[in-house]
């Protein structure tokens, strides 16, 4: 059974979107505050899913996993920061320019619950199977990696 484009392009969609749901709850629920870093990883996700989406209802994938592509590995580059911080006691990207510049974004204003950035890169020790969570994102950011990179390089339309 062959996949279509427009099949892993929906998909990623869900994966990225879904990151976003998984986000809601570890803020909402878990009431887990998202660090500057946090917050750029969410941007992305929703670049990625965006992508997808566009891509799966035009006549252009390949553009789409593209930028998909581009939107994973910066996502993995910020997460591996995330996890570099964590690895390094007494760093942190606290209350910094970078906070106070996201948090002045109309998207952080508009949707405070969504893109506000509170927290601390250090606190994201919260272990979820194992694993924190920065490395969770990173391991998705770099699942979403491959599959672009593979639709880019796939003949079949």
């Amino acid at each position: 059974m062959t996949m279509s484009n427009r099949n892993v392009l929906l998909a990623i969609a869900f994966v990225s979107f879904g990151m976003i749901g998984a986000a809601m709850y570890l803020q909402h629920v878990m009431y887990l505050m998202p660090c500057p870093l946090c917050v750029i990883q969410r941007y992305l996700f929703i670049a990625i899913g965006f992508a997808a989406l566009i891509g799966a209802f035009t006549s252009k994938p390949k553009i789409a996993a593209g930028v998909g592509l581009l939107g994973a590995l910066g996502g993995m580059g910020v997460a591996i920061k995330q996890l570099w911080i964590l690895a390094h006691p007494g760093l942190s990207c606290g209350i910094d320019p970078m906070e106070t510049m996201l948090n002045k974004i109309p998207t952080s204003e508009y949707l405070p619950w969504l893109f506000y950035a509170e927290g601390l890169c250090q606190d994201a020790n919260e272990k979820f199977f194992g694993l924190v969570i920065p490395m969770w994102s990173c391991i998705w950011f770099g699942i979403l990696a491959v599959v672009t990179a593979w639709l880019l390089l796939r003949k079949r339309a």
